[in-house]
């Protein structure tokens, strides 16, 4: 008996649904920020920092600010967002 390696073809179909999705995205961008975070620590340090200690130090000190102005910068002129974040925290 041998087993098949082809992969069903709604694999390939679910694989794209995710590329596209909205999380997904946001996911790359705040991972894209945070080896650029990564990358200037460790020059500014002299060292690599390792991409753990880059993510616990973005999240800390940049995190909330990069979500703030994202979610302004997607919502731009004229759309209406919501007063109020996921949090329940009033938007500017």
């Amino acid at each position: 008996m041998t087993s098949s390696t082809k992969e069903p073809a709604t694999t390939g179909s679910s694989r794209e649904f995710v590329k596209q999705s909205s999380l997904y995205q946001e996911f790359l961008a705040e991972r894209e920020e945070i080896l650029k975070h990564k990358w200037l620590e460790s020059e500014r340090l002299g060292y690599d920092i390792g991409f753990e200690r880059a993510l616990l130090d973005w999240i800390r000190k940049h995190r909330e600010g990069w979500r703030a102005a994202r979610r302004q910068n997607l919502s731009g002129p004229g759309s209406s967002s919501p007063p109020y974040s996921s949090s329940g925290v009033k938007q500017p």
